[in-house]
């Protein structure tokens, strides 16, 4: 039988929570860290030695915030409730990195850079691709990105009638639209080139001018515009 060492068997002073207290959380492991968020074990099993396979299953935090809910539960002493925890508290992580750059009425876009710079964060771990705009008034400000479809990035799958439904809701002058590539290359295909086409047609019928549009994988982008692949409204 697995022997089960537990906090308890540490001397009081050297315990996770109370070296936290005491000494601030940098000051402790990964492991213990992880200890202190499962908190509790089984009757077999600590919560130190959950940590430790935690550990030794996905080799580092990355892998941990990448197992699913079910992977989680694989782990001897996990259910659904500290898993769901456990999602939980990487999700917070998520957004604490990504609230510098969240969209709020005053967002100025000036360049394609500072699209990517929003979409990446929200984009950027998706294992779909995501197809989403950024509805533009006449100051270039936009007041928050839409979600059109998510799924393989497809001409059935992105109708210009869906996406101009928004904009128009949004009372939008321009749009950008993006969309990531989870292989992390971020060259367009032959459907992001025909999808392309169909909008900027679709836009000049409706006077909402299709801005750019931005392919963004995890740590590079494409535009559009920058390409010459998107020219104004108004140019011959």
């Amino acid at each position: 039988m697995e022997k089960s060492f537990t906090i308890h068997d540490l001397p009081k002073t050297e315990r996770p929570r109370e070296r936290l207290i005491k000494l601030g959380s940098e000051s402790l492991s990964i492991q213990e860290l992880l200890t202190l968020i499962i908190a509790r074990g089984t009757p077999n099993r600590s919560a130190v030695n959950i940590a430790q396979e935690l550990l030794a299953r996905f080799k580092n935090l990355k892998g941990i915030s990448e197992a699913t809910i079910e992977q989680l539960c694989e782990i001897k002493g996990i259910g659904s409730a500290k898993a769901a925890q456990i999602k939980a508290c990487f999700e917070i992580l998520k957004r604490l990195e990504t609230q510098d750059k969240e969209i709020s009425g005053d967002t100025v876009i000036s360049s394609p850079k500072d699209v990517a710079e929003f979409a990446q964060p929200i984009l950027k771990d998706k294992k779909k691709e995501y197809f989403l705009i950024f509805p533009l008034d006449s100051r270039n400000r936009i007041a928050k990105e839409s979600i059109i479809s998510v799924g393989t990035l497809t001409a059935n799958l992105v109708h210009p009638r869906e996406v101009f439904k928004e904009a128009i809701s949004r009372n939008a002058v321009q749009i950008i639209v993006i969309h990531n590539h989870p292989s992390g290359d971020p060259e367009p295909s032959e459907d992001d080139l025909e999808i392309t086409k169909r909008l900027i047609e679709s836009g000049k019928i409706l006077d909402i001018e299709v801005f750019d549009h931005i392919i963004v994988a995890k740590n590079a982008f494409f535009s559009f515009k920058e390409r010459r692949l998107i020219r104004p409204l108004d140019s011959s």
